[in-house]
């Protein structure tokens, strides 16, 4: 029986670590939320420099106001189709925490929805889809207004395959 209370009271302590004012935005008809906490600002598109030999979800940089930022695109991050560039769509300056500082990284999405206050009781834990799938990206998920929204860990979205790397380049 203390097992299980400590699996209640763990689960527990996760969801409301969730609870609190997400950015969410839109990949294809998909939504997702990050913390508006590692939101630095919402630019619309810009050219983007190309850097040789990234992965290909690396669309480059950009100068951002003196600063070099990165710049991922997310949809092919997440190996969806590429789609064109909207009217819509924007690149959101995010800040990552990598292990030894804390970086400003650009990421495309198709379009900015809104900012939600996300309450414990709209929050559910990454669903398990097999030892096969890594979810460790995915903080949970939240229902809200009938829709589901994953909340994304960007350092672990960001930070675990070299994208990083490219700042320091």
């Amino acid at each position: 029986m203390g097992n299980e209370v400590d699996v209640i009271n763990q689960a527990v302590a996760a969801t409301s670590a969730l609870v609190g004012k997400y950015l969410t935005f839109a990949l294809g008809d998909e939504e997702y939320g990050v913390p508006v906490l590692k939101v630095r600002e919402i630019i619309k598109m810009m050219d983007i420099t190309s850097v040789p030999q990234v992965p290909r979800h690396v669309k480059g940089v950009i100068n951002l106001r003196g600063k070099v930022i990165p710049v991922v695109d997310l949809r092919l991050k997440f190996s969806f189709a590429e789609h064109g560039y909207t009217e819509r769509t924007c690149i959101i300056v995010v800040e990552v925490a990598l292990a030894t500082s804390k970086v400003m990284m650009g990421i495309v999405v198709d379009a900015v929805s809104e900012v939600l206050t996300i309450a414990a009781d709209e929050i559910e834990q990454t669903p398990e889809f097999g030892e096969r799938v890594t979810t460790d990206y995915m903080k949970g998920v939240a229902k809200v207004k009938g829709k589901v929204k994953i909340l994304l860990d960007l350092d672990r979205v960001l930070g675990t395959d070299g994208t990083i790397a490219l700042h320091a380049a």
